[in-house]
């Protein structure tokens, strides 16, 4: 065969190669296949399809930015550990090049698992179990803080929440979920409140419960009897929801309710729920950055595909996923391979300036954990989450206490 007969039969096949500089043959128009696990179903569900809309607007905006082509392959966890594992196994054996997701510590921690058996690269959205990136994994990669650094920055913005609104609350009673994400937070509240010696109030009681629970009348009771100026909160969506209807049924009305580093009480469905009830509750979380340019993308482009939503109302989970298989793409593009163990190496090497969430450049260390990822307080103001802390991001000043506290005597 000649060259004329070579490039005639290639055409015809619709696979006219190029060779990179590294005799890398690659199709062209190849995408990358990336395995999205999220929990579209199940307790989690809300929070799952709030991050969905954060890969579903992906390939276009990549494909604008970098030019990569990118080809979901979308899993529903279901809310379910085995779940999770089963499916990620299922996309590997499909297909999936790369991993992304999936929210919840618990299901991460069993993806990681089968990523590394499968020698596949593992970009986690969200989730903030410490032990997931201590495990020594190759394959695996966070772009999101671990519990440790959100209650840290967390507990730092309810001294500073504090300092602005000239309060000083003696006591605070702490709930939160039960599930791996929920004990890691504890432990870290636990490790930490010690050594932060300028915060004024000490946890008087710690109440746990398990975030599919549908009534949480006894927990509230308890919290309640313990007359703790405000509630300190590590919860989920549906439990949240859950949790401050009954604290109108018991007419229990602390200070606020303050989450220290977790999801649920920013979430659109909080509001559509409780309406008037989800005002002044605070979260300090990690966030987006409203002036960066690649949130303008996203924000254009969900207007687009999703005209019905708004992006303050997913930013968080929107902005990680999204960024998630950025990474994935970023690294595709400078690997110029889907080979597993090259496409892996390149994740190592990220360096990624242009990002929508707040922080430093996206980089890993040696553990695969993203570092630099800062908090910011988010209050419902007007039904809507709203920057109050620091000052210099803030859209508006901090309510605290809330309306409807009644001071002890």
């Amino acid at each position: 065969m000649d060259r004329r007969q070579f490039n005639k039969t290639l055409a015809a096949a619709g696979t006219l190669a190029s060779l990179s500089p590294f005799g890398i043959v690659r199709a062209q128009g190849a995408k990358l296949k990336v395995g999205v696990l999220l929990p579209r179903s199940g307790t989690q569900a809300f929070i799952g399809q709030s991050c969905q809309f954060g890969a579903d607007i992906a390939p276009a905006v990549i494909k604008q930015m970098m030019g990569v082509d990118i080809e979901l392959m979308n899993a529903d966890t279901e809310t379910n550990v085995d779940t999770a594992r089963s499916r990620a196994e299922r996309l590997i054996s499909e297909g999936a090049q790369v991993l992304v997701g999936p929210f919840d510590s618990g299901a991460a921690g069993a993806i990681a698992q089968v990523a590394e058996q499968k020698g596949v690269p593992f970009v986690i959205n969200i989730a903030a179990a410490p032990q997931i990136t201590e495990q020594g994994y190759k394959y695996t990669f966070r772009n999101f803080p671990t519990a440790v650094d959100l209650v840290r920055n967390g507990l730092a913005l309810i001294g500073d929440l504090f300092q602005a609104t000239s309060t000083v609350p003696r006591t605070a009673v702490f709930m939160h979920v039960n599930d791996t994400f929920g004990q890691a937070m504890a432990k870290g509240v636990g490790g930490l409140m010690p050594r932060l010696t300028q915060l004024p109030f000490k946890i008087v009681d710690t109440i746990s419960y398990d975030p599919a629970a549908k009534d949480l009348t006894v927990e509230v009771a308890k919290a309640k009897a313990t007359g703790a100026d405000f509630l300190l909160l590590v919860c989920r969506l549906n439990d949240a929801i859950i949790l401050r209807r009954e604290m109108v049924k018991q007419r229990w009305n602390p200070m606020g309710i303050i989450g220290p580093g977790n999801p649920g009480m920013y979430e659109n469905q909080f509001y559509s729920a409780l309406g008037k009830l989800s005002e002044h509750c605070i979260s300090n979380v990690p966030w987006y950055n409203p002036k960066a340019e690649l949130t303008k993308l996203i924000e254009a482009q969900m207007i687009k595909q999703f005209p019905k939503e708004k992006l303050m109302f997913h930013a968080l989970n929107v902005g990680f996923t999204f960024e998630s298989i950025m990474i994935a793409a970023d690294a595709y593009k400078r690997a110029r391979t889907s080979n597993s163990k090259e496409l892996t190496e390149a994740i190592r090497q990220t360096d990624i300036k242009n990002r929508m969430m707040i922080g430093g450049p996206i980089k890993f260390n040696a553990k695969g954990q993203v570092e630099g990822i800062g908090s910011a307080a988010i209050q419902n103001l007007n039904q809507r989450p709203t920057v109050v802390l620091p000052v210099a991001a803030a859209e508006a000043k901090p309510v605290f206490p809330v309306p409807g506290y009644v001071k002890k005597s």
